[in-house]
């Protein structure tokens, strides 16, 4: 009898720490577990407990449209050199951190959306507006750029030659010369040049508005998840009954920036290929 009793009891132990392990690896029926920027002002941004921004707010109405509540989310840093490997190795159950739909990276991760279209864009001074409009009326000046993105790599292909390119290695720094006056201007996607303008607040910069390029953001999803239809279906609802817009005039408001033409997105309907 006493030999029964222990067998059941270390059964139970097992089944019991089998259950903790289920419980501490990502997603699964008591949680999910997303991957967001963490120092994107507008679109992924911590602050102490609180995390705000465009790709959050659309991380949480796709999580509620999935079943999940609110504290049964797990949000963590998604730096963008980390997020196939973190997909790959089962670390989040999918990611939302400007992270746009490629050919390339779809041979080693899936992906859902795309929840929005952005392009490469410029940040200037309020004061210059009407002066710097896009790209070719930089000849001579000086704009900042992250090192080793592709904004900057974009700028170096196609106007080397009438700009003078100053690499940073952060989005914080760029805008903070832009301020001092160091640099002219700006460049990387406009949601996030309009989220830093936003957190600037002061009405001091603005999005030009003048987009020359196209990334479409998509929700970065394991090889082979089938999450894939379910988020589009969310993303899709949360379109159609307004709370798309909203999400982007409350992350953007009072930086003039205004979504291209190309957004609301259409969604993939078949959760494959990259969107034309």
């Amino acid at each position: 009898m006493r030999r029964t009793r222990l067998t059941m009891a270390a059964g139970a132990l097992a089944i019991g720490a089998l259950a903790l392990a289920g419980c501490q690896s990502g997603g699964g029926d008591d949680g999910l577990t997303i991957g967001i920027k963490f120092d994107q002002p507008g679109l992924g941004f911590q602050d102490g407990t609180e995390y705000t921004g465009f790709d959050v707010d659309v991380a949480r109405y796709v999580a509620e449209k999935l079943g999940y509540s609110e504290d049964q989310i797990e949000f963590v840093e998604a730096i963008s050199a980390n997020r196939e490997t973190m997909l790959e190795n089962g670390q989040v159950d999918m990611i939302f951190a400007t992270y746009s739909i490629t050919e390339s990276r779809q041979e080693v991760v899936d992906f859902a959306g795309p929840y929005f279209v952005a392009g490469q864009d410029l940040l200037i001074r309020s004061e210059d507006a009407g002066t710097i409009t896009g790209p070719e009326s930089l000849n001579g000046l000086d704009l900042c750029s992250v090192s080793g993105s592709t904004s900057a790599q974009r700028v170096k292909d196609e106007f080397a030659e009438d700009v003078n390119l100053v690499e940073q290695p952060g989005y914080s720094q760029c805008a903070q010369f832009l301020l001092d006056g160091s640099v002219d201007a700006m460049t990387t996607d406009d949601i996030i040049l309009a989220g830093l303008a936003a957190a600037q607040g002061s009405g001091n910069l603005q999005v030009v508005g003048n987009p020359f390029s196209t990334e479409n953001y998509g929700v970065g999803i394991p090889e082979g998840s089938e999450l894939c239809e379910d988020i589009n279906a969310a993303i899709t609802e949360m379109i159609e009954d307004g709370s798309w817009e909203k999400a982007v005039q409350a992350n953007t408001e009072g930086t003039g920036y205004t979504p291209s033409a190309a957004n609301p997105p259409t969604v993939m309907a078949d959760c494959g290929g990259v969107p034309s």
